[in-house]
Order: C-alpha cells, then structure tokens, then sequence
C-alpha cells in the first residue's frame, strides 16, 4: 500500500485502552459497581458549577487568550507560590484538561527520534504521547515489593544520558501510588542537568498526598527546582477540585518557554472556554472549601479500603501514600485483562487491568476508591470475597 494512502504509522500502532476495553463490557449494566475510571463519583461542587453559569449567562462564549484568562493565570500562580514558593504567571498557561497539558509539553520538547525515558507503570496516555511524536521510548520499571511499587534509583539514573532527551515521570503515580522522595527528586534533577535533559513531571495527584507533608500535599519538583531548569510541570483541576468533565488543566514552565506554549496551543485548541475558566477561578479562590474535604474523604476511602482486600487470600497490596487507586496482584491470575473481565462478567466488578499501565504490571489491577459513598467499596469487596470463594 502506498504510504500516502494510510495514517501515520505511529498512530496506527497506538494501543487502544485495556481500561476502555474492560468498561465496554460493563457499561450499561446497573449491577456492576464501577471503579475502573480514574475519578470520584462525587459531582463538582455547585459554586464552581454556578460560576460557570453565571459566565454563560453573562455571554462569555467567545474566544480568549490562547495561554488563559489572565486573572485565572495569577490566580494558579497564587495557589502554586502557597503551595511552592515564588512563582509568577508568566510561567503559567491554562489549557484544555491535563492530558492537553502533557500532550502540549511533549510536543514542544520532542523531535521524532529523540529518547524519551519513563517510569513505569504509568497511565498509558504519557508513554503513548510520546511514541505519537516518533520518539524512541526506553521505560524504567518501578519494582514491586510486598505489594508496594519502589523506584530503583541508580537504574534510572543510568538510564538518562546524553542522548535523553526528556524524562517522564508522574509521582503521585497512577496506578501505583508510589510517590518520590525529596531527596529522589534532588538526584534526579541534578542528574539531568548534567545529561541536559528535560524532565515532564505529571504532578496532577500532588493534593491527594496522606502523609505528614509541611504543604500538605507531596514533594514536588516546583520545590527543588530554579525557575530556568528544565522542567515542565503538568497539572490538573480534575482530581482535586472533582473537574473531571470540565476538561481543565495548566503547565508550569520556564518564563521563556511560555509565549511559545502559546502558540502551540493556538494550533492545538486556540483557548479553552472562558465559561470553564470562570469555574476554575471560583475554585481557585475557594480551594479550601474543596480540596481538604476530598483529600480527608479519599484517606477515609483508602483506609477502609485496603485492610478490607489484604484480609482476601492471595491478595498482594500495601496502602499508597498517594493517588485515588488501590494496585493489587491477586496470586494466580496472571492475565489482568482477562481476569478484569471475568470480574465484570461473573462478580459485577469493574476493575482496570494493570497491564493497561506497563507489560511489567500483568496480573495487577487497579481499583479507583473515589467512592462517594464508602459503602459501595465494602460491597466491593464482598463481590470479589464471593467470587475468589467460588473458583
């Protein structure tokens, strides 16, 4: 076939969503209790939805700043100097949801064939993007232990060269919930500084940290880093703020790069919606009506949650210090796909495969325990107690 009648071979090669695959098979079907998706039940409070009422009904339905309202811009920078220190708005662009901040930064810092090296298992969406770009991917496992997922540091390290363009890394993680050290972090940057290499840090699950932190949410690269290094940090108003659906999100960047960004993200999206921004400068402003009682409710979640599947025989699972989501391996089931859909079909579970995430995650799964009602996680449980009991 000749190449111009066919799409570019990188996208046709894109794997599509194990995790997808899995909910299609139970979509629909009101007996199965859904935790695959990577989001609380949990509607956006109603004075950020009201905000953006108010803005559709004020007319604000037209084109604005490719980079973002302006106000919205100072606003980030505010909430990210109370979290990080200094940090001002010319570093700061908003764009249409977190996986268009991460598309973005990729395709402002990859050619194809570049490397580009990430830590895995991670959300598929940030190994993909950069294979879309045509870069040549190398992945640094994370390693499981007793059912916790540790980083092997020295390995990483060597794996970053020269040659290493960017390095992908997401902590809080998703799936695992292994999150980086400060100390893990200050190696890391001092290591790519030397290789000249970028660092893409996918900090979205930053506020849903449970340990003692003096910020109250993880270590982040925002707090050991000069304001030229090369780092691009990705955010997202979906986790924290319940904005899922409202598709918002912003990059942190070197002052230089932002006028840039911009245009990229004139080529991309043009702006993202005033009327979405309005809601986002509500929440912004009024962060701490939201975002403590979440991350206090997910801990409550997860505490309940996981003694409950480590009393289940042959279950492997240490709690998260970050993140929405419990990763287990249930012994004897090596086969995460196949087994998620045998749960959707014979237990009514709705579980995410682990090898959606990484090869190296087969036979984990992931359950999201963004669980408006911690009941349903109980019910949960029990399925699976009913299910494993009958093989």
């Amino acid at each position: 076939m000749n190449r111009k009648d066919t799409m570019r071979q990188a996208v046709i090669d894109l794997e599509e969503s194990k995790i997808r695959e899995v909910a299609n098979a139970g979509i629909g079907r009101p007996d199965v209790l859904a935790f695959w998706f990577g989001e609380s039940d949990e509607a956006t409070p109603d004075f950020i939805r009201q905000a953006a009422i108010a803005s559709l009904q004020a007319g604000d339905t037209f084109y604005t700043h490719n980079l973002g309202l302006p106000q919205l811009r100072e606003a980030i920078a505010g909430y990210t100097r109370g979290l990080h220190g200094t940090l001002g708005a010319e570093r700061i662009a908003v764009t249409s949801g977190g996986v268009n901040a991460l598309m973005l930064a990729v395709q402002a810092l990859v050619d194809a064939g570049d490397e580009v090296v990430a830590v895995t298992p991670v959300w598929p969406n940030l190994t993909a993007q950069a294979l879309i770009m045509g870069a040549n991917l190398k992945r640094v496992s994370l390693q499981p232990e007793a059912g916790a997922w540790k980083l092997d540091l020295p390995a990483l390290l060597a794996a970053i060269t020269p040659a290493t363009r960017l390095l992908i890394v997401n902590a809080p993680n998703n799936p695992t919930g292994w999150t980086l050290t400060r100390a893990e972090q200050q190696a890391i940057l001092a290591h790519c500084r030397g290789t000249g290499t970028w660092i893409l840090a996918d900090e979205v699950y930053e506020r849903l940290y449970y340990e003692p932190s003096a910020n109250g949410c993880a270590p982040s690269f925002l707090d050991v880093a000069a304001p030229d290094d090369r780092l691009v940090v990705a955010h997202s108003f979906s986790k924290s703020f319940l904005m899922t659906g409202w598709r918002l999100g912003w990059l942190v960047m070197p002052a230089s790069m932002t006028h840039h960004m911009g245009k990229l993200i004139e080529f991309n999206t043009s702006c993202a919606s005033v009327f979405t921004q309005k809601a986002a400068l509500e929440a912004v402003r009024r962060t701490g009506e939201v975002t403590p009682r979440v991350v206090a409710h997910l801990k409550s979640c997860r505490d309940m949650l996981v003694p409950l599947l480590q009393a289940l025989p042959g279950v492997q699972l240490r709690p998260a210090p970050g993140g929405m989501y419990a990763f287990f391996k249930l012994d004897g089931y090596d086969d995460s796909l196949a087994l998620a859909k045998r749960l959707v079909a014979e237990a009514g579970i709705g579980l995410a495969p682990g090898n959606a995430f990484a090869p190296e995650a087969q036979g984990w799964l992931r359950w999201c325990f963004a669980s408006k009602d911690p009941a349903r996680l109980g019910q949960g449980v029990e399925r699976l107690a009913g299910w494993l009991a009958r093989q």
